[in-house]
């Protein structure tokens, strides 16, 4: 392992330090439910949420949610990899 992965490899736990457990739900469906495809995911939370009717505090979750998430895949993006590989519901 070259120094250069063994420092994105402390980044990352760093980062997976400080999750929420929200973020760290997202990231576990993402990989359980979604084969770690963000696209499929987002696409799937904002048909839910486009739905009608629907209920305002499940909405807002949604809301929350896709916050969560594209804070999740500009860290991915950033470092070039993926959380699923790192996180666990349990911290």
């Amino acid at each position: 392992m070259t120094s250069g992965s063994s420092s994105v490899d402390k980044k990352v736990e760093r980062y997976v330090s400080k999750l929420t457990s929200e973020e760290r739900m997202l990231v576990v469906l993402k990989r359980e439910l979604y084969e770690g495809n963000w696209s499929e995911m987002l696409e799937d939370l904002k048909a839910r949420m486009e739905g009608r009717p629907y209920i305002f505090k499940l909405a807002q979750r949604i809301s929350d949610d896709l916050e969560r998430i594209a804070k999740l895949q500009d860290f991915e993006k950033e470092n070039e990899i993926d959380l699923g590989k790192y996180v666990e519901m349990n911290p």
